[in-house]
């Protein structure tokens, strides 16, 4: 059995953080996603998703994430029902994230294009936040610098080393 979905969107409010009872953290937000084609009137729809986020996970995604920013989501599609207020069987899908990263640079976040948490909260490479500058800059940290960065010059490349 198999049950991934990855998703590319825009959130369209600030994440909602909140703990259980246990002190657990679950953070909360929708991603708004196009869809590829137009509609009959020539306007594109839009997909509103939820996403679930646990644990050190949501805490960083709170932190980190505002309405508007650019994320993928990495997860599984949960359906659950419970019980409104006027006791009617409400019936709700949502993605639990593994793994978010952050596609766009935020205002003056101080993270990069490219970065992103897994499961695991952080790491190193490109699972961790600030795994990667997505072509912005240089690292300040000249042992990581990336080669194939923009700086300006052309790139001298032999046609026998192309792949194609």
């Amino acid at each position: 059995m198999l049950n991934r979905i990855i998703l590319i969107g825009r959130l369209t409010a600030d994440p909602e953080l909140r703990y259980t009872s246990s002190g657990t953290a679950v953070a909360s937000f929708t991603l708004a996603i196009d869809r590829p084609r137009v509609n009959q009137m020539g306007e594109r729809e839009t997909d509103f998703i939820n996403i679930v986020v646990w644990q050190k996970l949501g805490e960083l995604c709170a932190q980190y994430l505002r309405k508007g920013r650019l994320a993928a989501v990495e997860g599984r599609l949960q359906i659950r029902s419970y019980e409104n207020k006027e006791g009617q069987r409400v019936r709700v899908a949502e993605v639990v994230a593994d793994n978010v990263r952050f596609l766009d640079r935020g205002d003056n976040s101080g993270s990069f294009e490219g970065s992103g948490f897994g499961a695991a909260g952080g790491g190193t490479g490109n699972s961790g936040f600030g795994g990667s500058s997505g072509g912005r800059g240089r690292s300040n940290n000249p042992g990581n610098d990336d080669p194939f960065i923009d700086d300006g010059r052309p790139i001298d490349i032999s046609d026998d080393d192309l792949p194609f």
